[in-house]
């Protein structure tokens, strides 16, 4: 029994001399950290810890992104193994601020119809990336009631002080009762195909109940590879779910003629809560049928953008949390918007982007999957216009 003791008394001897060495040796260590001048952290930006030491004795073990979604001061807490090899704790502080002004959509002129019932800083798209609900005013006068040219300035200001401002010109006309016709135009799908069709893509359409009931036999034999099919969206803002008209029917009949299948949903949501909701309704929808290519989150409520009081972030939260859901159930997101609100609403995100830029050739600068390229485009199988589509 006495030897017993001894032993378990060696074995806590020695246990308590290799934490005492390894607390001397930690406490002793030698930590050499130099911090960047500017420790301003801007909101939501994606910056690591690395990116405000200017240099280090060692070796950081997580280079993790600081999370900085919240104003204010920040402890930045990381490890790092030191020269001597010995693997310490450290830690700093940084400012998350907002810095950066809001965005009022607005050109040089806007024109109206004499007596138009409008609301000007309501209809002016004015947002914010930070603040859900910027102070957004014009100054001068005018009188929609009378016609002529009125010179205005469209202001904005955030909670953190940031402020811009446009200068514009409201046009108010006498309406004309007399329109005449306008030639319309359209994009030949096989005249696309001769275009841009390479090895490396596939030429294809998106499609509703707008499309009304497609001949499938001829839009295969006219070369379609994919489809993009709206699966179906709520009446309004946290309104009642409805399934498309002809999602069923396009998607059994895509999947029997062997056409890659994809889908959208039009959302109206309004916070990260509905998105949730949406995105669940989205998977038990489609829990009957297999999908070849991406659910795509489609928001394009920017008339009313000012009524939602939503900033850029919480915009682009209310996708990532609809996209990161239906991922989470093994399906692949993707965001569907046009290049202008890509490169001036949407904040980064991890998804696919479906880019829809009306043009021969894009000059948007970010990455994407696939590339709307037109709204007129005609192919055999459909009665009417039909939006096509390369995915890369």
């Amino acid at each position: 029994m006495k030897r017993i003791l001894i032993v378990i008394a060696c074995f806590i001897f020695i246990f308590l001399g290799i934490k005492l060495y390894s607390y001397i040796r930690i406490k002793t260590a030698k930590v050499e950290v130099i911090l960047i001048d500017d420790l301003n952290l801007e909101f939501s930006s994606k910056r690591k810890v690395s990116s405000f030491i200017k240099s280090i004795n060692g070796k950081i073990i997580d280079d993790y992104v600081i999370d900085s979604t919240v104003l204010g001061e920040k402890k930045v807490k990381f490890k790092f193994i030191n020269d001597d090899n010995i693997k310490l704790s450290y830690q700093y502080k940084v400012n998350v601020v907002d810095t950066k002004e809001p965005l009022i959509w607005l050109g040089k002129s806007i024109s109206i119809a004499k007596g138009a019932d409008i609301n000007l800083e309501k209809t002016i798209l004015c947002g914010d990336n930070y603040d859900p609900k910027p102070k957004c005013f014009v100054e001068g006068d005018y009188d929609v009631n009378t016609v002529g040219n009125y010179e205005l300035v469209f202001k904005a200001i955030d909670s953190s002080g940031n402020s811009e401002q446009v200068p514009f010109m409201l046009k108010v006309y006498e309406p004309v009762t007399n329109k005449e016709e306008i030639e319309k135009s359209f994009t030949d799908f096989n005249e696309v195909l001769k275009k841009y069709k390479t090895s490396n893509n596939k030429i294809g359409i998106d499609v509703s109940h707008w499309q009304g009931k497609i001949d499938f036999d001829a839009l295969k034999n006219a070369g379609v590879e994919f489809i993009m099919i709206r699966l179906g969206g709520t009446k309004g803002t946290n309104g009642e779910y409805f399934i498309d008209k002809y999602f069923k029917r396009n998607i059994v009949e895509a999947k029997k003629h062997n056409i890659e299948v994809g889908v959208y949903f039009y959302s109206y949501a309004d916070s990260v809560e509905s998105s949730l909701k949406d995105s669940n309704w989205v998977i038990k929808q489609l829990k009957k049928y297999d999908l070849d290519l991406s659910i795509a989150f489609d928001w394009e409520e920017w008339r009313y953008f000012n009524d939602y009081n939503l900033s850029f972030f919480g915009l682009t939260s209310i996708a990532d949390t609809f996209l990161g859901n239906v991922e989470k159930h093994g399906y692949k997101g993707m965001l569907y918007s046009s290049k202008n609100y890509l490169e001036n609403v949407w904040m980064e995100n991890d998804y696919d982007i479906w880019l829809a830029h009306y043009t021969d050739k894009t000059d948007y600068k970010g990455k994407y999957k696939m590339w709307q390229i037109c709204e007129n485009g005609i192919v055999d199988g459909i009665n009417g216009t039909v939006d096509i589509d390369i995915m890369y």
